[in-house]
């Protein structure tokens, strides 16, 4: 897909959700630069995996530092949050959600400049790092993706991450939040947290530890590693460089935003 036809899509889908600010009459200042000329440069950041600073001011019309301030921006309005609500709803209102199940993993990453939500990471020799948990349907549409630090057990993050799901519209009738069944690896192996599934009416279908590998049920989670390959596609998300952690979440959430987008103009 060109990414010409991508950015426009994305653009008519996010321009209504910017809050606009009023310019002063008096004393007016200098003219903000383009919102749709920072999102292509948001766009270019998170594809390529540059630094702010480095973004070409004269190629985008907009410099890093207006950049990153307007994710940040959309991200505290609730902007970056709402176009993936948005496009979740179009997918489910065209047959392309699948939310008779869902499918959670994480997956970690080293995070070079330290912040908020990063750890000791187990897998790292106890670098500083920090672990996206994700949760998609059974078709691998991220619904809603989490950051925490590298150190954090997967189980502990298994109810807020399904709690993270926002209501998805799209058809008639009350908002699908819950899925009948849940599909995790041995990571999230807990009675406990099989019990608070089944009160949320959700029947846990998880890999037991101890027991020989050759569940099955590698051929139904897949799609979840394949979408964080999809995620780890955008090289700024391959390491955590930014120091803040709604940042980084911003970031997640434009990701998320494009999967979905380009999986609703592909099908």
């Amino acid at each position: 897909m060109r990414e010409e036809v991508l950015t426009d899509e994305l653009w008519a889908r996010l321009e209504p959700l910017i809050p606009v600010r009023a310019r002063r009459f008096r004393y007016p200042g200098r003219r903000r630069a383009d919102d749709r000329a920072a999102l292509e440069g948001i766009l270019y950041v998170v594809r390529t995996g540059i630094g702010w600073n480095r973004l070409p001011t004269a190629l985008f019309g907009a410099s890093g530092a207006t950049c990153w301030r307007r994710l940040t921006e959309w991200h505290e309005a609730g902007a970056w949050q709402r176009l993936h609500e948005r496009l979740l709803a179009e997918l489910r209102a065209a047959g392309l959600l699948d939310l008779s199940a869902m499918l959670v993993d994480s997956t970690h990453l080293r995070a070079l400049k330290g912040g908020n939500h990063t750890g000791p990471s187990p897998v790292d020799r106890r670098k500083s790092g920090s672990k996206h948990h994700l949760i998609t349907d059974a078709t691998g549409v991220p619904l809603a993706i989490t950051l925490t630090g590298g150190h954090r057990n997967d189980v502990t993050q298994l109810i807020p991450l399904i709690d993270a799901v926002p209501p998805i519209r799209g058809l008639i009738g009350k908002p699908r939040r819950r899925p009948r069944r849940l599909y995790a690896d041995r990571g999230y192996d807990h009675d406990k947290y099989r019990r608070l599934l089944r009160a949320r009416g959700i029947t846990p279908v998880i890999a037991r530890r101890g027991v020989e590998h050759g569940s099955g049920l590698g051929t139904i989670r897949w799609p979840v590693e394949r979408t964080f390959a999809w995620i780890k596609g955008f090289r700024r998300l391959r390491l955590r460089t930014e120091r803040r952690a709604d940042v980084h979440q911003a970031i997640l959430s434009v990701a998320c935003s494009i999967i979905c987008l380009r999986k609703l103009i592909l099908n």
